[in-house]
């Protein structure tokens, strides 16, 4: 499902124009990026849990050149963890 499939989605269901429908899925997606850059975790009780996790500094091999040792740098990662019911409803 691509974006647009989405936002006529939660028209559909929410009783909204897509218009609606769309500025609802933007401001979701901004408020959590700003609160994932922040730190925060965003829970959906239900459906998961958004985080951030340090990634740690490793070495790793050149694809290209597979002899070559590379140093990947330590970085930040999204982690999303399922919720009971949303890992209940996939089964």
């Amino acid at each position: 499902m691509n974006k647009a499939q989405l936002v006529d989605s939660i028209a559909k269901k929410a009783n909204l124009t897509k218009a609606d429908a769309k500025k609802a899925l933007d401001a979701f997606v901004e408020t959590t990026t700003e609160s994932l850059k922040g730190g925060d975790k965003i829970a959906l009780v239900g459906f998961g849990t958004f985080g951030v996790t340090r990634r740690a500094a490793r070495k790793g091999r050149n694809p290209q050149k597979p002899n070559e040792v590379i140093d990947i740098p330590a970085k930040n990662v999204v982690k999303f963890s399922v919720g009971s019911e949303l890992k209940n409803a996939v089964k």
